[in-house]
Protein backbone atom coordinates (compact mmCIF):
# COMPACT_ATOMS: atom_id res chain seq x y z
CA UNK A 1 0.00 0.00 0.00
CA UNK A 2 1.36 3.29 -1.16
CA UNK A 3 1.21 6.22 1.71
CA UNK A 4 3.96 8.48 -0.03
CA UNK A 5 2.22 11.42 -0.19
CA UNK A 6 0.36 10.36 3.21
CA UNK A 7 3.72 10.82 4.99
CA UNK A 8 5.10 13.70 4.05
CA UNK A 9 1.93 15.42 4.48
CA UNK A 10 2.49 14.26 8.06
CA UNK A 11 5.92 15.23 8.49
CA UNK A 12 5.03 18.66 7.43
CA UNK A 13 1.69 18.95 9.84
CA UNK A 14 4.11 17.31 12.44
CA UNK A 15 5.42 20.70 12.50
CA UNK A 16 2.63 23.28 12.78
CA UNK A 17 0.14 20.81 14.38
CA UNK A 18 0.57 18.91 18.05
CA UNK A 19 1.39 15.63 17.24
CA UNK A 20 0.80 16.12 13.64
CA UNK A 21 -3.34 15.62 14.22
CA UNK A 22 -5.89 17.85 15.44
CA UNK A 23 -7.10 14.77 17.56
CA UNK A 24 -4.93 11.90 19.51
CA UNK A 25 -6.42 8.99 17.95
CA UNK A 26 -5.86 9.63 14.72
CA UNK A 27 -1.63 9.87 14.86
CA UNK A 28 -1.76 6.22 15.25
CA UNK A 29 0.52 6.16 17.71
CA UNK A 30 -0.76 2.99 19.50
CA UNK A 31 -1.03 0.65 16.25
CA UNK A 32 2.49 2.49 14.84
CA UNK A 33 2.98 3.04 11.27
CA UNK A 34 1.72 6.34 9.40
CA UNK A 35 -2.02 7.60 9.29
CA UNK A 36 -4.00 7.61 5.69
CA UNK A 37 -4.52 11.93 5.15
CA UNK A 38 -8.03 11.52 3.95
CA UNK A 39 -9.06 13.56 0.84
CA UNK A 40 -13.45 12.47 0.56
CA UNK A 41 -15.50 10.04 1.11
CA UNK A 42 -18.25 8.34 -0.36
CA UNK A 43 -21.35 5.71 0.84
CA UNK A 44 -19.47 3.45 2.76
CA UNK A 45 -15.80 4.07 1.66
CA UNK A 46 -13.18 7.21 2.20
CA UNK A 47 -9.99 7.70 -0.14
CA UNK A 48 -6.79 8.89 0.83
CA UNK A 49 -4.60 11.22 -1.16
CA UNK A 50 -2.27 8.94 -2.01
CA UNK A 51 -5.23 6.92 -3.70
CA UNK A 52 -6.21 4.44 -1.52
CA UNK A 53 -9.36 3.14 -1.44
CA UNK A 54 -10.85 1.66 2.31
CA UNK A 55 -14.06 0.48 3.77
CA UNK A 56 -14.84 2.76 6.56
CA UNK A 57 -15.81 1.44 10.10
CA UNK A 58 -14.64 4.73 11.75
CA UNK A 59 -17.38 6.77 10.06
CA UNK A 60 -16.13 10.09 11.71
CA UNK A 61 -16.28 7.94 15.16
CA UNK A 62 -20.06 7.45 14.71
CA UNK A 63 -21.84 10.49 13.42
CA UNK A 64 -22.37 9.07 9.70
CA UNK A 65 -24.91 6.44 10.12
CA UNK A 66 -26.17 7.65 6.62
CA UNK A 67 -22.58 7.04 5.10
CA UNK A 68 -20.28 9.44 3.61
CA UNK A 69 -21.93 12.38 1.25
CA UNK A 70 -25.28 11.16 2.13
CA UNK A 71 -27.45 13.17 -1.06
CA UNK A 72 -30.25 14.30 1.32
CA UNK A 73 -27.93 15.75 3.77
CA UNK A 74 -25.25 17.22 1.58
CA UNK A 75 -28.29 18.83 -0.54
CA UNK A 76 -29.58 20.01 2.82
CA UNK A 77 -26.35 21.42 3.40
CA UNK A 78 -25.80 23.20 0.53
CA UNK A 79 -29.41 24.84 0.51
CA UNK A 80 -28.44 26.42 3.72
CA UNK A 81 -25.34 27.44 3.24
CA UNK A 82 -26.77 29.79 0.17
CA UNK A 83 -28.73 31.51 2.81
CA UNK A 84 -25.61 32.29 5.11
CA UNK A 85 -22.87 30.53 7.17
CA UNK A 86 -24.31 31.44 10.65
CA UNK A 87 -26.29 34.57 12.26
CA UNK A 88 -25.74 34.43 16.28
CA UNK A 89 -29.38 34.91 15.94
CA UNK A 90 -32.07 32.26 16.41
CA UNK A 91 -33.63 30.19 13.50
CA UNK A 92 -37.01 28.32 13.14
CA UNK A 93 -34.73 25.24 12.33
CA UNK A 94 -33.14 25.07 15.96
CA UNK A 95 -36.66 24.52 16.90
CA UNK A 96 -37.14 21.93 14.40
CA UNK A 97 -34.30 19.73 15.01
CA UNK A 98 -35.08 20.42 18.56
CA UNK A 99 -38.53 19.08 18.28
CA UNK A 100 -37.20 15.87 16.32
CA UNK A 101 -35.19 15.39 19.13
CA UNK A 102 -37.60 15.04 21.96
CA UNK A 103 -39.73 12.74 19.92
CA UNK A 104 -37.16 10.00 19.49
CA UNK A 105 -35.79 10.38 23.22
CA UNK A 106 -38.74 10.47 25.43
CA UNK A 107 -36.89 11.16 28.96
CA UNK A 108 -35.96 14.54 27.31
CA UNK A 109 -38.72 17.60 28.17
CA UNK A 110 -36.30 20.35 27.12
CA UNK A 111 -33.19 20.17 24.93
CA UNK A 112 -30.67 23.14 23.77
CA UNK A 113 -28.32 22.44 21.15
CA UNK A 114 -24.16 22.90 21.60
CA UNK A 115 -21.49 22.20 19.60
CA UNK A 116 -19.67 19.26 20.70
CA UNK A 117 -20.10 16.13 22.61
CA UNK A 118 -17.23 17.58 25.12
CA UNK A 119 -19.79 20.70 25.49
CA UNK A 120 -22.87 18.48 25.56
CA UNK A 121 -21.50 16.83 28.82
CA UNK A 122 -19.53 19.81 30.59
CA UNK A 123 -22.67 21.88 30.59
CA UNK A 124 -24.53 18.92 31.60
CA UNK A 125 -22.83 18.44 35.04
CA UNK A 126 -22.46 22.24 35.37
CA UNK A 127 -26.57 22.10 35.42
CA UNK A 128 -26.68 19.20 37.54
CA UNK A 129 -24.46 20.90 40.12
CA UNK A 130 -26.74 24.12 39.79
CA UNK A 131 -29.90 22.19 40.10
CA UNK A 132 -28.82 20.22 43.10
CA UNK A 133 -26.16 22.55 44.95
CA UNK A 134 -23.80 19.76 45.39
CA UNK A 135 -20.08 19.59 44.09
CA UNK A 136 -19.27 15.85 43.63
CA UNK A 137 -19.91 13.75 40.08
CA UNK A 138 -19.39 10.20 40.05
CA UNK A 139 -17.74 8.75 36.54
CA UNK A 140 -17.31 5.29 35.60
CA UNK A 141 -13.44 4.09 34.42
CA UNK A 142 -13.18 3.55 31.40
CA UNK A 143 -15.92 6.09 30.31
CA UNK A 144 -14.87 9.09 28.01
CA UNK A 145 -17.22 11.80 28.48
CA UNK A 146 -15.11 15.04 26.76
CA UNK A 147 -11.72 16.69 27.30
CA UNK A 148 -12.86 18.84 30.29
CA UNK A 149 -11.38 18.94 33.43
CA UNK A 150 -14.35 17.63 35.56
CA UNK A 151 -14.05 14.48 33.45
CA UNK A 152 -10.54 13.87 32.33
CA UNK A 153 -10.18 11.40 35.36
CA UNK A 154 -9.67 7.95 34.37
CA UNK A 155 -11.00 8.27 31.11
CA UNK A 156 -11.45 5.76 27.97
CA UNK A 157 -10.55 6.13 24.60
CA UNK A 158 -7.24 8.21 23.71
CA UNK A 159 -6.72 8.95 26.87
CA UNK A 160 -5.78 4.97 27.35
CA UNK A 161 -4.29 4.70 23.85
CA UNK A 162 -2.13 7.56 24.74
CA UNK A 163 -1.11 5.72 28.10
CA UNK A 164 -2.62 9.12 29.90
CA UNK A 165 -5.26 8.15 31.52
CA UNK A 166 -4.94 11.34 33.86
CA UNK A 167 -3.92 14.30 31.85
CA UNK A 168 -1.54 17.03 33.08
CA UNK A 169 -2.98 20.56 33.52
CA UNK A 170 -6.12 19.11 35.39
CA UNK A 171 -6.10 20.78 38.43
CA UNK A 172 -5.86 18.44 41.94
CA UNK A 173 -8.80 20.91 43.84
CA UNK A 174 -10.95 20.16 40.06
CA UNK A 175 -10.33 16.17 39.79
CA UNK A 176 -11.22 16.11 43.69
CA UNK A 177 -14.47 16.30 42.89
CA UNK A 178 -15.02 13.92 40.81
CA UNK A 179 -15.46 10.39 42.43
CA UNK A 180 -14.31 7.43 40.15
CA UNK A 181 -15.75 3.76 40.15
CA UNK A 182 -14.86 0.66 38.43
CA UNK A 183 -17.93 0.22 35.40
CA UNK A 184 -20.23 -2.80 36.06
CA UNK A 185 -19.82 -2.52 40.12
CA UNK A 186 -22.78 -2.27 41.94
CA UNK A 187 -20.80 -2.77 45.65
CA UNK A 188 -18.31 -0.15 44.94
CA UNK A 189 -20.80 2.44 43.66
CA UNK A 190 -23.01 1.74 46.84
CA UNK A 191 -20.33 2.33 49.01
CA UNK A 192 -19.34 5.99 47.44
CA UNK A 193 -23.43 6.94 48.30
CA UNK A 194 -23.25 5.52 51.44
CA UNK A 195 -19.80 7.56 52.33
CA UNK A 196 -20.67 10.37 49.97
CA UNK A 197 -24.74 10.77 49.13
CA UNK A 198 -24.80 13.94 50.16
CA UNK A 199 -22.22 15.75 48.24
CA UNK A 200 -23.10 14.24 45.19
CA UNK A 201 -24.76 16.05 42.59
CA UNK A 202 -25.00 13.04 39.99
CA UNK A 203 -23.52 10.07 38.22
CA UNK A 204 -22.85 10.29 34.56
CA UNK A 205 -21.77 7.02 32.55
CA UNK A 206 -22.09 6.00 28.80
CA UNK A 207 -24.82 3.49 29.62
CA UNK A 208 -23.24 1.37 27.01
CA UNK A 209 -19.82 2.55 26.98
CA UNK A 210 -18.16 2.46 23.69
CA UNK A 211 -14.76 4.36 25.02
CA UNK A 212 -13.27 1.34 26.25
CA UNK A 213 -14.34 -0.41 23.39
CA UNK A 214 -17.93 -1.67 23.39
CA UNK A 215 -19.23 -2.97 26.65
CA UNK A 216 -22.49 -3.58 27.88
CA UNK A 217 -23.59 -3.26 31.43
CA UNK A 218 -24.41 -6.30 33.57
CA UNK A 219 -28.16 -7.30 33.73
CA UNK A 220 -30.35 -4.44 36.34
CA UNK A 221 -26.74 -2.05 36.49
CA UNK A 222 -28.66 0.68 34.95
CA UNK A 223 -31.76 -0.20 36.88
CA UNK A 224 -29.44 0.00 39.92
CA UNK A 225 -27.77 3.31 39.24
CA UNK A 226 -31.24 4.82 38.53
CA UNK A 227 -32.37 3.53 42.05
CA UNK A 228 -29.54 4.78 43.79
CA UNK A 229 -29.53 8.27 42.25
CA UNK A 230 -33.57 8.88 43.39
CA UNK A 231 -32.87 7.49 46.56
CA UNK A 232 -29.82 10.05 47.54
CA UNK A 233 -30.91 12.82 45.68
CA UNK A 234 -28.72 13.27 42.90
CA UNK A 235 -29.32 13.33 39.06
CA UNK A 236 -28.68 10.41 36.79
CA UNK A 237 -27.03 11.71 33.60
CA UNK A 238 -26.74 9.47 30.03
CA UNK A 239 -24.14 10.63 27.79
CA UNK A 240 -25.35 8.81 24.19
CA UNK A 241 -23.39 10.93 22.63
CA UNK A 242 -22.31 7.76 21.25
CA UNK A 243 -24.75 5.32 21.35
CA UNK A 244 -27.74 7.89 20.84
CA UNK A 245 -29.57 6.21 17.48
CA UNK A 246 -26.52 3.61 17.33
CA UNK A 247 -27.86 1.54 19.88
CA UNK A 248 -31.28 2.04 18.81
CA UNK A 249 -33.49 4.27 17.36
CA UNK A 250 -34.26 5.89 20.88
CA UNK A 251 -30.40 5.63 22.26
CA UNK A 252 -29.45 2.80 24.74
CA UNK A 253 -31.99 4.03 27.48
CA UNK A 254 -34.81 2.78 25.01
CA UNK A 255 -32.90 -0.62 25.17
CA UNK A 256 -32.93 -0.99 29.18
CA UNK A 257 -35.98 0.91 29.80
CA UNK A 258 -34.29 4.22 32.02
CA UNK A 259 -35.12 7.03 32.80
CA UNK A 260 -32.32 9.66 33.06
CA UNK A 261 -32.85 12.88 34.46
CA UNK A 262 -30.55 14.56 31.61
CA UNK A 263 -29.35 12.64 27.90
CA UNK A 264 -26.57 14.11 26.08
CA UNK A 265 -26.15 13.29 22.23
CA UNK A 266 -23.84 14.08 19.76
CA UNK A 267 -23.03 12.62 16.41
CA UNK A 268 -25.84 11.37 14.59
CA UNK A 269 -28.28 14.54 15.29
CA UNK A 270 -25.31 16.64 13.12
CA UNK A 271 -24.88 13.69 10.64
CA UNK A 272 -21.12 14.99 10.77
CA UNK A 273 -21.19 17.96 11.55
CA UNK A 274 -20.42 20.09 14.52
CA UNK A 275 -23.35 19.57 17.22
CA UNK A 276 -24.46 18.01 20.19
CA UNK A 277 -27.11 18.79 22.84
CA UNK A 278 -27.94 17.92 26.50
CA UNK A 279 -31.48 17.89 27.82
CA UNK A 280 -33.99 16.43 30.49
CA UNK A 281 -36.87 16.93 32.62
CA UNK A 282 -38.19 20.45 32.22
CA UNK A 283 -37.84 21.55 35.69
CA UNK A 284 -34.18 21.10 35.53
CA UNK A 285 -33.59 22.18 32.03
CA UNK A 286 -35.67 25.39 33.24
CA UNK A 287 -32.42 26.11 35.65
CA UNK A 288 -30.41 26.89 32.31
CA UNK A 289 -30.16 30.65 31.16
CA UNK A 290 -32.23 32.52 30.10
CA UNK A 291 -34.94 30.80 31.69
CA UNK A 292 -32.26 29.90 35.05
CA UNK A 293 -29.36 31.48 36.66
CA UNK A 294 -27.00 28.68 35.12
CA UNK A 295 -25.48 30.50 32.70
CA UNK A 296 -24.19 28.19 29.06
CA UNK A 297 -23.39 30.19 25.84
CA UNK A 298 -22.14 29.29 22.83
CA UNK A 299 -22.00 32.04 19.38
CA UNK A 300 -21.68 29.09 17.21
CA UNK A 301 -24.55 26.89 18.91
CA UNK A 302 -27.65 26.16 16.94
CA UNK A 303 -25.35 26.94 13.57
CA UNK A 304 -27.92 26.99 10.22
CA UNK A 305 -25.59 24.22 8.75
CA UNK A 306 -25.76 22.10 11.68
CA UNK A 307 -29.28 22.15 12.40
CA UNK A 308 -30.24 21.73 8.44
CA UNK A 309 -28.17 18.48 8.24
CA UNK A 310 -29.24 17.38 11.64
CA UNK A 311 -32.82 18.18 10.47
CA UNK A 312 -32.28 15.70 6.75
CA UNK A 313 -30.78 13.14 8.84
CA UNK A 314 -33.38 12.51 11.54
CA UNK A 315 -36.24 12.68 9.19
CA UNK A 316 -34.56 9.97 6.86
CA UNK A 317 -34.02 8.13 9.69
CA UNK A 318 -37.86 8.33 11.52
CA UNK A 319 -39.15 7.86 7.68
CA UNK A 320 -37.07 4.27 6.39
CA UNK A 321 -36.11 2.41 9.68
CA UNK A 322 -32.88 3.20 9.42
CA UNK A 323 -31.55 1.74 12.89
CA UNK A 324 -32.77 -1.34 12.09
CA UNK A 325 -31.18 -2.14 8.91
CA UNK A 326 -28.03 -1.09 9.76
CA UNK A 327 -28.11 -3.45 13.31
CA UNK A 328 -29.60 -6.04 10.76
CA UNK A 329 -25.94 -5.60 8.22
CA UNK A 330 -23.82 -4.93 11.43
CA UNK A 331 -24.92 -9.04 13.25
CA UNK A 332 -24.29 -10.16 9.43
CA UNK A 333 -20.47 -8.67 10.05
CA UNK A 334 -20.05 -9.62 13.59
CA UNK A 335 -21.12 -13.34 13.05
CA UNK A 336 -18.75 -13.77 10.02
CA UNK A 337 -15.85 -12.23 11.98
CA UNK A 338 -16.68 -14.64 14.90
CA UNK A 339 -16.36 -17.46 12.68
CA UNK A 340 -13.19 -17.06 11.01
CA UNK A 341 -11.38 -16.05 14.33
CA UNK A 342 -12.57 -19.45 15.00
CA UNK A 343 -11.77 -20.85 12.59
CA UNK A 344 -7.69 -19.92 13.23
CA UNK A 345 -8.20 -20.37 16.75
CA UNK A 346 -7.48 -16.65 17.49
CA UNK A 347 -9.43 -16.20 20.97
CA UNK A 348 -11.95 -12.97 20.67
CA UNK A 349 -14.74 -11.37 22.85
CA UNK A 350 -16.59 -9.98 19.89
CA UNK A 351 -19.12 -7.38 21.15
CA UNK A 352 -22.28 -5.82 18.99
CA UNK A 353 -24.68 -3.28 19.77
CA UNK A 354 -27.23 -2.00 17.30
CA UNK A 355 -25.00 -1.03 14.50
CA UNK A 356 -21.81 -0.88 16.93
CA UNK A 357 -19.30 -3.79 17.56
CA UNK A 358 -15.79 -4.32 18.76
CA UNK A 359 -13.11 -7.40 18.17
CA UNK A 360 -11.84 -7.69 22.12
CA UNK A 361 -8.25 -10.10 21.32
CA UNK A 362 -9.07 -11.92 24.39
CA UNK A 363 -10.04 -15.23 26.00
CA UNK A 364 -11.99 -13.72 28.66
CA UNK A 365 -15.09 -11.93 29.25
CA UNK A 366 -14.21 -8.27 28.89
CA UNK A 367 -16.97 -6.24 31.71
CA UNK A 368 -15.04 -3.40 32.84
CA UNK A 369 -11.71 -1.06 31.72
CA UNK A 370 -9.52 -3.83 33.82
CA UNK A 371 -10.32 -6.32 31.20
CA UNK A 372 -10.38 -4.35 28.48
CA UNK A 373 -6.42 -3.09 29.34
CA UNK A 374 -5.72 -7.14 29.33
CA UNK A 375 -6.50 -7.56 26.19
CA UNK A 376 -3.75 -8.92 23.86
CA UNK A 377 -2.47 -5.36 22.03
CA UNK A 378 0.14 -6.51 19.67
CA UNK A 379 -2.87 -8.86 17.92
CA UNK A 380 -4.96 -5.74 17.69
CA UNK A 381 -1.95 -4.67 15.56
CA UNK A 382 -1.34 -6.89 13.22
CA UNK A 383 -4.94 -7.66 12.59
CA UNK A 384 -5.59 -3.66 12.25
CA UNK A 385 -2.34 -3.15 9.72
CA UNK A 386 -3.56 -6.45 8.02
CA UNK A 387 -7.34 -5.05 7.59
CA UNK A 388 -5.40 -1.75 6.31
CA UNK A 389 -3.29 -2.94 3.96
CA UNK A 390 -6.42 -4.97 2.63
CA UNK A 391 -8.91 -1.76 2.04
CA UNK A 392 -10.55 -1.66 5.50
CA UNK A 393 -10.26 1.16 7.61
CA UNK A 394 -10.77 0.56 11.36
CA UNK A 395 -10.21 2.44 14.52
CA UNK A 396 -7.10 3.00 15.43
CA UNK A 397 -6.99 1.59 19.03
CA UNK A 398 -8.54 -1.53 20.91
CA UNK A 399 -10.48 0.77 22.88
CA UNK A 400 -12.68 2.17 20.52
CA UNK A 401 -15.64 1.47 18.61
CA UNK A 402 -16.29 0.16 15.33
CA UNK A 403 -19.71 1.54 13.48
CA UNK A 404 -21.57 0.23 10.72
CA UNK A 405 -23.33 2.77 8.20
CA UNK A 406 -26.66 2.32 6.08
CA UNK A 407 -24.44 2.65 3.17
CA UNK A 408 -22.23 -0.46 4.09
CA UNK A 409 -24.33 -3.50 2.03
CA UNK A 410 -23.13 -7.29 1.24
CA UNK A 411 -20.54 -6.50 -1.25
CA UNK A 412 -18.63 -4.52 1.78
CA UNK A 413 -19.39 -7.04 4.45
CA UNK A 414 -17.71 -9.81 1.61
CA UNK A 415 -14.89 -7.88 1.15
CA UNK A 416 -14.44 -6.77 4.60
CA UNK A 417 -14.67 -10.63 5.71
CA UNK A 418 -11.70 -11.66 3.07
CA UNK A 419 -10.03 -9.23 4.25
CA UNK A 420 -10.58 -10.62 7.94
CA UNK A 421 -9.77 -13.91 6.99
CA UNK A 422 -6.54 -12.36 6.00
CA UNK A 423 -6.25 -10.77 9.25
CA UNK A 424 -7.06 -13.78 11.69
CA UNK A 425 -4.61 -15.86 9.90
CA UNK A 426 -1.72 -13.33 10.25
CA UNK A 427 -2.67 -12.84 13.72
CA UNK A 428 -2.60 -16.83 14.16
CA UNK A 429 1.09 -17.00 12.54
CA UNK A 430 2.44 -14.72 15.03
CA UNK A 431 1.36 -16.99 17.63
Amino acid sequence: MNLEKSTQVFAEAKEVIPGGVNSPVRSFRSVGGVPPFIDGGKAAKIYDIDGNEYIDYVLSYGPLLLGHAHPVVTEAIQKAAEKGTSYGAPTAAEVELAKLVLKFMPSMDMVRMVNSGTEATMSALRLARAYTGRDCIVKFIGCYHGHHDSLLVKAGSGAVTLGVPDSPGVPAAVAGTTITVPFNDEAALEKVFVERGSEIAGVILEPTPGNMGLVPPKEGFLEFIQSLTKKYGALFICDEVMSGFRAAQGGSQSLFDIDPDITCLGKVIGAGLPVAAYGGKKEIMQMVSPAGPMYQAGTLSGNPLAMAAGIAALNYILDNDVCARVESMTAILTGGLQKIADKYGVPVQIHRLGSMFTVFFSDKPVTDFDSACACDLEAFKIYFHTMLENGVYLPPSQFETNFVSLAHGPEEIEKTLAAAEKAFKAVAEKK
